[in-house]
Formats: C-alpha cells, sequence, structure tokens
C-alpha cells in the first residue's frame, strides 16, 4: 500500500466513495464518481424546487459555457473557448455541420481504429453533406496502432477536415499529431482532435498540438460522469464557423422567438443546440475541478509508472499486451489478453475488480491519480486465481450488453 506521504496523489482518494470497497481500475470508461456529485445533484434538486423557471436566470442559461470554462484549462484552451454538449457524438455532429464540402475539397481523413460512434456520424452525416471519408489503415491491421507517415500522405489540398484521436480507445497507442496540424495548415485544412482518451491522463494543449477543433467529455479521466461532452474551438476560427446542427441557445437574442434564417453568437454559445442537460452540468463540475487541484503532470507521472507495472505484470504471465510499451506512445490504459478473458473480465467485475473487455485486446485496466500501487498486484493475483480455479466457467455462454 502507498502510504499518502509516499503518494500524494492518494490524499484525493477520499473523495471518491467507491474506492471504499472496490479496486476501481476502470477510469478510461467511467471515472469514479467524487463524493461531491451527491451534494451538486442536490443542489439542482433544490434550484429547481425553489426557483423553478426562474433558475434559467439565476444560472442555467450560462452552464454549458461556465462548466466548459472549468474543462478549458485542462485542454490548455483560454477561457470562453469549450462549450458543453450532452455526448461526444452531437459534439462531433455539430462540428461537422460547420464545414462545406465541395467537390474540389471534400475530403475527410480519419484512421483505422477511432471510437465507432465517431465512425458512425462520420460515415452518415458526414457522406450526406458531401464528404468522402478517407481512411488511412493501422500498421497492425487492427487499429491498434496509427502511421503518422500514411496520415501525412492521405492530407492534401482536397481535405477540409483531419479527424483523428489522440489517444486510440483499445490499444492506448498516443498519436504525434503535430506533424498532422503543421500539414493541415499548409493545404489549408482543419484538425478536429479527439481527446476523450486523453484529456485528464496526460497533458494537452489544443494550441501547442495545432488543434482547430476538439471534441472530448468528462465521463472518463475528467470524472465528471455521463451526459458532458464539450466542443472546443480555436477562437480566431469561430467566426468563420455557421453549424447548421444549431438550437435556440446559439442566438444572440433566443427569447425574441425569430422566425429563420439563423442569426448565431459570436462566442462559445454559437455551438449550442438545443436546451441544455442542466443536471450532467451539476455533476460534470466536479471532476474537473479535482483534476486540476492533483495536478497534470503528476497524474501523467503516476500513469506511467502504474501502466509500465501492469505491463510487466502481463509480461511475467506472458499475456498478450496491445498497449505501447513506449511511454510518450502510450496512454492511460494497459491492455492485455489471454485464453478466456472475456470470462475472466466478468468474474473480476463480479469479486469488484472492476475493469472492461474490448474485442481484440482483451481486459483494459486503467489505473487513475486515486489508485494504489497495491491494487495492481491484487487484480493481477484475482485473475491468476480464476484462471486456476476455473471460476470463470461460469459465465461462459452468458450474453452481457455491457462488458
Amino acid at each position: 500500500m502507498n502510504p499518502p506521504d509516499a503518494d500524494p496523489l492518494l490524499h484525493f482518494r477520499s473523495e471518491f466513495p467507491i474506492l471504499e470497497r472496490t479496486t476501481y481500475l476502470i477510469s478510461n470508461s467511467l471515472g469514479a464518481m467524487p463524493r461531491a456529485v451527491a451534494s451538486a445533484l442536490a443542489e439542482y434538486a433544490e434550484t429547481w424546487a425553489s426557483r423553478g423557471v426562474r433558475a434559467w436566470s439565476d444560472s442555467w442559461w450560462d452552464m454549458s459555457v461556465e462548466v466548459g470554462d472549468l474543462v478549458a484549462p485542462i485542454l490548455g484552451a483560454p477561457a470562453r473557448s469549450v462549450t458543453m454538449l450532452p455526448n461526444v457524438t452531437i459534439a462531433s455532429a455539430v462540428a461537422l455541420s460547420c464545414l462545406d464540402y465541395p467537390p474540389q475539397r471534400n475530403r475527410i481523413v480519419m484512421v483505422e481504429g477511432e471510437f465507432p460512434s465517431i465512425r458512425y456520424i462520420y460515415e452518415s452525416l458526414a457522406t450526406r453533406l458531401g464528404a468522402r471519408i478517407v481512411t488511412v489503415p493501422s500498421p497492425d491491421g487492427k487499429g491498434l496502432e496509427a502511421d503518422e507517415e500514411r496520415i501525412l500522405e492521405a492530407i492534401d489540398d482536397r481535405t477540409a477536415l483531419v479527424a483523428v484521436s489522440h489517444v486510440l480507445f483499445k490499444s492506448a497507442f498516443v498519436l504525434d499529431v503535430v506533424a498532422l496540424a503543421e500539414k493541415c495548415r499548409r493545404v489549408g485544412a482543419l484538425l478536429a482532435l479527439d481527446v476523450y482518451q486523453s484529456a485528464g491522463t496526460l497533458p494537452v494543449s489544443v494550441g501547442a498540438l495545432g488543434a482547430d477543433l476538439a471534441v472530448g467529455g468528462v465521463l472518463k479521466w475528467l470524472c465528471g460522469g455521463p451526459g458532458g461532452a464539450f466542443l472546443y474551438v480555436r477562437p480566431e476560427l469561430r467566426h468563420r464557423l455557421a453549424p447548421s446542427l444549431t438550437g435556440w441557445m446559439a442566438h444572440p437574442a433566443p427569447f425574441d422567438f425569430e422566425a429563420p434564417p439563423m442569426r448565431y453568437r459570436d462566442d462559445a454559445f454559437r455551438f449550442l443546440t438545443g436546451t441544455a442537460a442542466i443536471p450532467a452540468l451539476y455533476a460534470a463540475r466536479e471532476g474537473p475541478k479535482l483534476v486540476a487541484a492533483a495536478g497534470i503532470e503528476a497524474i501523467r507521472e503516476k500513469s506511467l509508472r502504474q501502466t509500465s507495472r501492469l505491463i510487466e505484470l502481463a509480461r511475467e504471465r506472458e499475456f498478450r499486451c496491445s498497449t505501447p510499451r513506449e511511454p510518450a506512445r502510450r496512454g492511460g490504459t494497459a491492455a492485455v489478453d489471454f485464453d478466456n478473458a472475456l470470462e475472466v473480465s466478468r468474474e473480476l467485475n463480479a469479486r469488484d475488480v472492476v475493469v472492461d473487455y474490448r474485442p481484440g485486446v482483451g481486459i483494459r485496466m486503467s489505473p487513475h491519480f486515486y489508485t494504489e500501487d497495491r491494487e495492481l498486484e491484487k487484480a493481477f493475483a484475482a485473475i491468476d486465481e480464476i484462471r486456476e480455479s476455473g471460476a470463470w466457467k461460469r459465465w461462459e455462454g452468458r450474453p452481457s450488453l455491457v462488458t
């Protein structure tokens, strides 16, 4: 066990109730809930109960951007450049709808290995808008890595948008996106970066990375819960973009109830749609505050140490491990695979060792700043016992929607 004086980040452990009873190693899927979220949701209920419709003018109307201001420093973004939206699919769709796709510049460059929900919206909506998707294949053929040289070759003066993940979700492979941003600038394309698997576990600076737009959410490493995604737009670019997926919150005078055509605000509200998911915004405030207090550099240092230990434990057992060993290429997750890993993952969850499973990479383990070193050893000891005892067999053939 790490005493708090040996690992200062463990001072934050008491802020997360689930850690009192659970070995929680799945922050890349759903971060642990901060204790303060319960009070935040109670505040929402009391505000609704006591203020009714007046709550909109008191605080609710501005929350989508005010919560975005809590996320902005974690992205290295300026205030009033981050807009909160219900999920990253909607955030991506809003970004897509900002652009025209004329035949001479209609290409969107993506890579194999993107999260399917993002691919679904690009393949469905972007192509209907006139775009052509160019998918750069993964060098491993499984979407676990990306070849930046091949991506650079795909970007040309026909490219409208390059949309890639900073960290690939299955393998935690980190893309070197700076060169991609430079190529985009040279040919007049925009770079949209998905930072869902990086923001909160490794340093992100949208300016240094050269991102024109960025999407992500507080659900995972930012411990902000479901319903809180975000869209960053480079301030100098904002006035050029007019999203067609829009709504009354983006209008400069929403309560004038003007008929179309749409007019847009010239601030972060420009990228809002309809009525915001206010309860999710109350919950979303708390996790980013704790991440900021912990410090992203310290979080990254600990993450690299703990994921290195997970990779070592996997290698000792001759498990397959798709996670990059090179620190600069590794996000916050270690993925390990072996025979019957799906069933073992279900037994681990039943024993309060919380992980998930993804086809092609196996069990994903994602320690965070609140994780004790001993919990890594505990997880592998549980895997050993489950495999040796055959306890995994009770899950054979049993369907499960969520893994």
